[in-house]
């Protein structure tokens, strides 16, 4: 998961948007879970640009940017239930 979020958190560089493959994907899942990672997108991709304009380092920022994002990953899986099986 550390992998996971370091590299999307590179991804986070780039202004916040819904393409249309992400669209797509997220036709079969629950809006509540959508608006998480909608306002985790804008927050992050805000984030990142205050931190490089602070003067950070690629890599400080990136590292931040990763432990924030693991702590939406807990919201939507608090978001999702537990399914038996």
């Amino acid at each position: 998961m550390r992998g996971a979020c370091w590299s999307r958190a590179l991804g986070l560089s780039l202004p916040a948007r819904v393409s249309r493959i992400i669209r797509q994907r997220q036709e079969q899942l629950a809006k509540p879970i959508c608006e998480i990672a909608w306002r985790a997108q804008l927050r992050l991709c805000a984030r990142y640009r205050r931190l490089t304009l602070k003067g950070k380092t690629k890599q400080v920022v990136v590292t931040a940017i990763a432990r924030e994002l693991a702590a939406f990953h807990v919201a939507i899986a608090k978001q999702v239930p537990v399914s038996a099986g």
